[in-house]
């Protein structure tokens, strides 16, 4: 089932031409790894998914519907961006976490919490511990797992694991591909040649055109 749709996509940032003329589909439950020379585009075809900018021409599509139709934070519950440097602003990890629920007068499920705790082997301790006292890795995870309480169908992923370690890349690749196989949708930017393969599709954008789709 077509979950997303790209259309005709230009984008263009004064004269510089970034993404020409793109269309583009994604199947529910698709794990798309995306790659390409620095400056191809990549990070703009996330942004522009994730309806963090808009395109100079063409139209998205969420499940047929024109994405400027939705609300952008009801858009946005669904459409999940992760940036490559995660942003932590509470005294407390579980602060963090409660943020998204808060701001719509819900209660989070601690239950949850804990759950994906566990699958990025993180300790409960790290709830009472400021985020400025975390590594990167412990961070990034963290980041995650708030998107991820909040149940996304799809997940954005830019450059995620490029600046950590390998022990918390491989943490972080094991429960993505974990999320895929319950049904999270994943498109995800990587330069790296040991992830090129962890999706079943395999996206290259080359001089804002797509190159290979396979």
């Amino acid at each position: 089932m077509e979950i997303l749709k790209l259309k005709n996509i230009t984008y263009q940032k004064d004269e510089n031409l970034i993404l020409d003329n793109l269309t583009f589909s994604v199947n529910k439950n698709d794990f798309i790894m995306i790659s390409g020379p620095s400056g191809s585009g990549k990070t703009t075809f996330l942004k522009l998914i994730g309806d963090l900018i808009s395109p100079t021409e063409g139209n998205i599509y969420y499940k047929n519907q024109d994405i400027n139709e939705f609300k952008p934070e009801k858009y946005r519950e669904k459409i999940s961006y992760i940036f490559q440097t995660p942003h932590l602003f509470s005294d407390k990890v579980i602060d963090d976490l409660k943020f998204p629920f808060e701001i719509k007068e819900k209660k989070i499920e601690m239950d949850k919490v804990y759950k994906y705790l566990e699958l990025f082997s993180l300790s409960t301790s790290i709830l009472d511990k400021n985020p400025k006292n975390l590594s990167g890795g412990e961070k990034q995870r963290i980041a995650l797992i708030r998107t991820i309480l909040t149940e996304p169908e799809v997940l954005l992923l830019d450059e995620i694991t490029a600046s950590i370690d390998s022990e918390n890349a491989l943490i972080i690749e094991n429960t993505i591909k974990k999320l895929n196989s319950q049904g999270v949708t994943i498109l995800w930017v990587s330069h790296s040649e040991e992830q090129k393969n962890l999706g079943n599709r395999k996206l290259i954008i080359d001089k804002g055109r797509i190159d290979v789709d396979g």
